[in-house]
C-alpha cells in the first residue's frame, strides 16, 4: 500500500509531471527531489515541495526526502546516459558508490542509487506506479495496420533490439527493407531515430522507417521503463517514421489519448507487441 506521502525522484521531461498529477489526483502528496538544470520547473505547481539538487549528489536528496516523512519514492523522468563523461558533481557518498560498481552499466548505477536509497529506509516503487492506464496491452493502436514488409522489420528489429537490450547497450533499433539502419546508443531514442533518417536520406531514400523499442530481458520496472512521450511524436514526423512498436505491458506512452491522435495525422502505424507473437 503506498502511504499518502510519496517521493518522487525527478528527472528531465514531462513524465514527473504527470506522475505528480496522477499522485494528487489519487489523494497522494508529493515531495519532489529534482535535477537542477534538468527537472522542468511545471514540476514545482505539481508538488507539495521540490528542491532540486546537482546531477551526481546523494546525501542532501535522501535527508530531505527523509525529513519529509517519505518512506516509498519512484524514479522517473530522463538523464542523458552521456552525463556519465561529464556535468556529474558526486559527493562523498556517490563517490564511494561509483568505487564499487563492477562497471558503468546503467543498471549498474541506478541499482546501487536503489540500494542507497533502501539503506535509508525510503523503497523504491515501479516507475509505472499510479500510471498503469498509460501502459499499451497487445495490438494495433492507430487505424494504420503494418504491411507485411513492415511486420518482417518488425521481427528483425525486435531480435535485434532484445539482444542489444540485454546486455544493456540501448533499447531501439531502427530497420528499413529488412535492414538494421540504426540502434540506440546513449544518444537515446530520439537521437537514434534522426541518425537513422539522415542515413538514408543521404543516399537519396525515403526514410520509411520502422522503429522497436523494448523492455530489457530483465526489467527493473524502478527505474529505465521504455517510455514514449510527446517529444518523440515530432521526431516521428522529422524522421519520416511509418511504424512505433513498443512492447506491450513494458513500455509507457505519456498522453496516451492525445500521443496516438495524433499519430493517426501522421498515417503512421503504433503498435504494441507481445514476446509470444514475434516469436
Amino acid at each position: 500500500m503506498v502511504p499518502n506521502r510519496i517521493g518522487l525522484i525527478a528527472g528531465g521531461g514531462r513524465f514527473p509531471v504527470l506522475f505528480a498529477q496522477e499522485a494528487k489526483r489519487m489523494g497522494k502528496m508529493v515531495v519532489a527531489i529534482g535535477i537542477e538544470g534538468v527537472t522542468s520547473p511545471e514540476l514545482n505547481h505539481e508538488v507539495e515541495k521540490i528542491r532540486c539538487f546537482k546531477l551526481g549528489q546523494l546525501t542532501k536528496p535522501i535527508s530531505f526526502l527523509r525529513e519529509a516523512g517519505v518512506t516509498q519514492a519512484v524514479m522517473v523522468g530522463k538523464v542523458q546516459h552521456n552525463s556519465l563523461f561529464g556535468g556529474i558533481l558526486p559527493d562523498g557518498r556517490a563517490l564511494k558508490l561509483l568505487a564499487r560498481l563492477k562497471d558503468r552499466r546503467t543498471d549498474s548505477i541506478l541499482g546501487e542509487i536503489a540500494n542507497e536509497f533502501s539503506r535509508e529506509g525510503i523503497q523504491l516503487l515501479s516507475s509505472a506506479t499510479f500510471l498503469a492506464h498509460l501502459i499499451p496491452g497487445p495490438g494495433i493502436l492507430t487505424r494504420r495496420k503494418p504491411t507485411s514488409a513492415e511486420q518482417e522489420d518488425i521481427r528483425l528489429g525486435w531480435k535485434a533490439a532484445k539482444t542489444l537490450s540485454g546486455l544493456d547497450i540501448g533499447q531501439t533499433v531502427v530497420v528499413k527493407e529488412g535492414a538494421v539502419v540504426a540502434v540506440e546508443g546513449m544518444e537515446g531514442t530520439d537521437a537514434c531515430i534522426l541518425r537513422a533518417s539522415e542515413i538514408v536520406r543521404q543516399n537519396g531514400h525515403p526514410a520509411s522507417l520502422v522503429v522497436v523499442k523494448v523492455a530489457k530481458p530483465k526489467q527493473d520496472f524502478r527505474f529505465d521503463l521504455p517510455v514514449i512521450g510527446m517529444d518523440t511524436l515530432e521526431t516521428i514526423r522529422r524522421a519520416g517514421v511509418r511504424v512505433l512498436a513498443l512492447e506491450a505491458g513494458k513500455s509507457i506512452i505519456l498522453d496516451r489519448e492525445h500521443f496516438v491522435g495524433q499519430v493517426d495525422h501522421l498515417d503512421t502505424t503504433v503498435l504494441a507487441m507481445e514476446e509470444e507473437k514475434i516469436s
